[in-house]
């Protein structure tokens, strides 16, 4: 092949990179690497699919680069990309430990992650899982929740001192039930097993049922109460969002298509908007 050639197509590959990578669909980059030596330790994010940004590349799969809290896609102005603007010194250094599925006493692994990587922000968002894993006999009991959060927040305490840690409220997920019980789109999503606890039967005015979903707003707000008395009991490091997260009033247009439960792009923009203002990092 002529020499012209060979130039003329790694160019045009370039290009092609480079749109890429400066395009709302750019491929994120690995969030588990060994932290570079010196400067800042970063941004950790612990918790469940909400912090993954999962289902918000409109595939029901962990999309980190849409994270509300490590997200370095363009399309949702998170966290760390907040955070970047006032220290460069961050660049790369996002580390995202939360996984789908995970409940609170998942924390006190994905804590053990944070510290190895030093961060020196961690975002902690949990309790969604601890609701929606099955019924509501399912749910875990409030004191072991809170067991969970405190074990998780000790290793960060003891490992990462100087670490500012960010706990959230849980979503109000009644108020999810509240705007898609008389959408047919979302209710034919939340059959496939959806947060049973709370979506089950989802258009049901049966006493039962209405029962079951009072049950699943009082553990939320139980769990809430125990997050809000960890970071307290935690110390000045920690500060809670004030519940801010908790009173987003989410609408179908937040919610992704597919499982009308996870944030898409624009509700996990809307969590960033509101956690950055209650975490004090901006003061």
């Amino acid at each position: 092949m002529p020499r012209r050639w060979v130039t003329a197509l790694a160019c045009l590959a370039a290009l092609v990179a480079l749109a890429c990578e400066g395009g709302t669909s750019a491929s994120p980059r690995p969030t588990n690497d060994t932290p570079k030596p010196g400067g800042p330790g970063g941004i950790a994010a612990l918790g469940d699919s909400i912090s993954t940004g999962f289902a918000s590349c409109l595939v029901l799969t962990s999309c980190e680069r849409n994270s509300w809290s490590t997200g370095d896609g363009l399309r949702v102005r998170s966290l760390y990309r907040r955070l970047l603007d006032q220290d460069s010194a961050i660049r790369d250094r996002t580390y995202n430990h939360a996984r789908p599925g995970a409940r609170a006493d998942a924390l006190e692994g994905q804590a053990k992650a944070a510290v190895r990587d030093r961060a020196d922000y961690v975002a902690v968002l949990i309790g969604t899982n601890d609701v929606c894993r099955g019924g509501i006999d399912a749910m875990t009991p409030v004191a072991q929740f809170r067991a969970d959060v405190d074990r998780g927040l000790r290793v960060l305490r003891t490992g990462r001192p100087k670490a500012r840690v960010l706990v959230v409220s849980i979503p109000d997920l009644y108020r999810l039930w509240e705007v898609g019980h008389g959408d047919p789109r979302a209710v034919r999503a939340w059959r496939r097993g959806v947060c049973p606890a709370l979506l089950a039967d989802a258009t049901s005015t049966a006493p039962a049922d209405r029962a079951r979903r009072a049950a699943v707003r009082e553990r939320i707000d139980a769990y809430n109460a125990q997050l809000v008395a960890a970071c307290r009991a935690y110390g000045s490091r920690c500060r809670h969002d004030g519940g801010a997260v908790h009173k987003v009033r989410f609408t179908l247009d937040l919610l992704n298509p597919l499982d009308w439960f996870h944030p898409n792009a624009g509700g996990q923009g809307r969590l960033a908007e509101v956690t950055w203002r209650a975490s004090g990092l901006a003061d």
